[in-house]
């Protein structure tokens, strides 16, 4: 893959519904400079972890990378339960996106079952995902420009709509920015802003996927960078430009997640066909977001097998170079996440939702602290700072603001009444993952013992 395969990868990983449906939600109970604000925090973050992603991703480009750091900055036990947190993060992830689709289609095919249009884009992404990493890049970098577009226009437009270059429903004259101060800077005080922010942090949850996808990248020293640079830039202006022209238009208290901000907007200048229009974007984000989950999920997969924490067989891959095997196994479990939100969807989903909420700031903390270790090790080994493929602007305060916010934002999952009971899901399970992973070592070392004295194992 090229560096615009990587960087429509991250984008198409981050831009879905949580922009184009929940940031209304973020605006009714932030307000519009509180939303603003929060997603600027949230913009602050992911800087910070993508430049230290960055940098050891070009030094070290393995697929399924998170975990492969961890190993060997952090300890093995703990990139077991990362690679298994962040599997099962976006196997949950996949079976949500693929009920969406099937949601989306019924508003053009009404009498429809859902199942029946779940079912041909399973196939579809399984496919896509199956044939070539290249094929994948390719139909991610259309699937996520698509949205991109959408996003870009809607900027455009609304901001002719905020000076009056285009008549808006319930305007006389020109709104500019009056709805932002209209009752107050912040309508329902400081204090949404922080519990929201955590609400953001996830929205931006997927940009990570670049290092997934390093070493499968045609000169991983330049498309790395770029990539990084590029997202980064890109979702800041995607996200506050649309939430500054939201936030204009439509005033604070009528934002909400009942009907997209994006179609209130168009609706009110007359935009023929929006909620159509509006649905076609949203479908292709879905799709999106199943196509990076499927890819992601099975280099982990991979990633575990090449290190025989699982049966070898889903390291093997065809003459594409694709892991078939993990990426069969990745598509049942997100089958079977989907039949649990179907069967048991108040308990076992309700777990794995939980548990898979806080995966990407376990991800985003790790990489930060992989980062410090490893410039730590490359000193030691007497390299110079100059000598890396690329360096990481800000070093060493930006990796330790970024722990420091993700700490903070476990803090506002512990003080959030709505989101604490996920930590009751997430710190037993991690519990297990690594009694699981020290299980495995110990029948890994007995059976190493039990060749060696066989004359077996070398």
């Amino acid at each position: 893959m090229e560096s615009r395969h990587l960087t429509m990868i991250s984008l198409g990983g981050v831009i879905g519904t949580g922009l184009f449906v929940s940031s209304g939600y973020t605006i009714h109970q932030a307000g519009p400079l509180g939303a603003i604000l929060a997603y600027a925090v949230g913009s602050l973050l992911v800087y910070c972890v993508m430049v230290s992603l960055g940098e050891l991703s070009v030094a070290m480009p393995y697929a399924g990378s998170f975990h492969m750091y961890a190993k060997r900055f952090i300890g093995p036990g703990t990139a077991f339960v990362i690679a298994i947190l962040y599997w099962l993060n976006w196997a949950v992830a996949l079976a949500s996106e693929f009920t969406a689709a099937g949601l989306l289609m019924q508003r053009w095919f009404p009498d429809s079952p859902a199942w029946i249009w779940s079912a041909v884009f399973i196939a579809v992404v399984f496919v896509l995902n199956i044939l070539s990493v290249r094929l994948y890049g390719e139909a991610e970098f259309w699937f996520a420009s698509i949205k991109v577009f959408a996003i870009v226009a809607f900027i455009v437009i609304g901001l002719l709509a905020i000076f009056g270059a285009i008549p808006i429903t319930g305007y006389d004259s020109a709104p500019l920015f009056g709805n932002f101060v209209a009752d107050g800077w912040f309508p329902n005080g400081f204090a949404p802003v922080f519990s929201t922010l955590l609400t953001v942090v996830f929205a931006f949850s997927g940009t990570e996927v670049v290092g997934v996808a390093a070493g499968e990248t045609k000169s991983p020293d330049k498309a790395i960078p770029k990539a990084v640079h590029t997202t980064v830039f890109r979702l800041a202006i995607f996200f506050i430009g649309s939430i500054l022209v939201m936030s204009a238009l439509i005033p604070w208290h009528k934002a909400g997640v009942e009907t997209s901000p994006f179609v209130l907007v168009f609706q009110s200048i007359g935009m023929p066909f929006a909620g159509d229009v509006m649905n076609f974007v949203v479908l292709t984000a879905v799709l999106s977001a199943a196509n990076s989950g499927l890819y992601v999920c099975s280099r982990m997969v991979w990633s575990l097998a090449k290190e025989r924490l699982i049966p070898a067989r889903f390291a093997k891959t065809n003459f594409h170079g694709v892991p078939v095997w993990a990426v069969l196994f990745s598509m049942i479990g997100s089958l079977l996440a989907l039949l649990s939100s179907v069967i048991a969807a108040s308990t076992v989903y309700l777990v794995l939702v939980a548990v898979s909420g806080l995966a990407t700031l376990v991800v985003w903390f790790s990489v930060c602290v992989c980062h410090i270790r490893f410039r730590r090790e490359w000193a030691k080994a007497g390299h110079s700072v100059s000598q890396l493929g690329y360096r990481a602007p800000g070093f060493p305060v930006l990796p330790w603001l970024a722990i420091v916010m993700c700490i903070g934002a476990l803090v506002l999952v512990i003080l959030d009444d709505t989101q604490r009971s996920t930590l009751y899901c997430m710190i037993p399970f991690v519990a297990c993952c690594y009694a699981g992973y020290y299980m495995l070592e110990r029948r890994r070392k007995r059976e190493g013992i039990i060749a060696d004295e066989n004359g077996q194992h070398e």
